[in-house]
């Protein structure tokens, strides 16, 4: 159960209902997850709304690359929520499902492809030891360019504060959905 109920349409204040409205009607098409807290900060949801959308559907990451730096994030944050919501995009995108079983049980994943292997090793990195050694800077920037290095940098600072707030504010995956590991 999440620590905040999800906030009834009708008991939305102007500016957390044209919020609700600009997130449905985009890309996203749902409103669930980590806006159901968000939306309690209206000002907070207007700045970081476009933010999240540009790192989820404009990086210089393919999908595929995009969606596994989401899950290594949402995996090494204990994050069931946004792990569950994006595996399938992932799949979608290309993603092997063996590397997405890989990271459920906090494996490196085997036989990953050079490009899949530069974001694993820079986003692990990252996010356990709070820096990325030279070889793994190198392999993302060869692989995507600095604007690359900078777009998987900020999403998974972006992605990583997503897990944050469905962690602190306990946002369970949907009704009938199996958690995607165990904590």
């Amino acid at each position: 159960m999440a620590r905040l109920p999800v906030i009834p349409l009708e008991q939305m204040s102007e500016a957390q209902r044209k919020l609700y409205d600009r997130i449905t009607s985009g890309p996203r098409g749902a409103f669930r997850g980590p806006f159901t807290v968000w939306i309690r900060s209206p000002e907070y949801l207007d700045k970081l709304e476009p933010v999240g959308e540009y790192l989820r559907f404009k990086t210089a990451l393919p999908p595929r690359l995009s969606e596994f730096a989401i899950l290594i994030a949402a995996r090494l944050m204990k994050a069931q929520y946004p792990f569950q919501a994006h595996e399938p995009h992932a799949v979608k995108g290309g993603l092997d499902p063996a590397i997405i079983d890989a990271l459920r049980v906090r494996r490196r994943p085997p036989d990953m492809k050079a490009d899949e292997a530069a974001v694993y090793d820079f986003a692990t990195e990252l996010l356990e030891t709070k820096f990325v050694g030279d070889a793994a800077y190198r392999a993302v920037v060869a692989q995507f360019g600095e604007k690359g290095a900078l777009d998987l940098t900020v999403l998974l600072g972006h992605y990583a504060m997503v897990s944050m707030t469905v962690n602190a504010f306990e946002v369970p995956v949907p009704e009938g959905v199996k958690p995607p590991f165990p904590l």
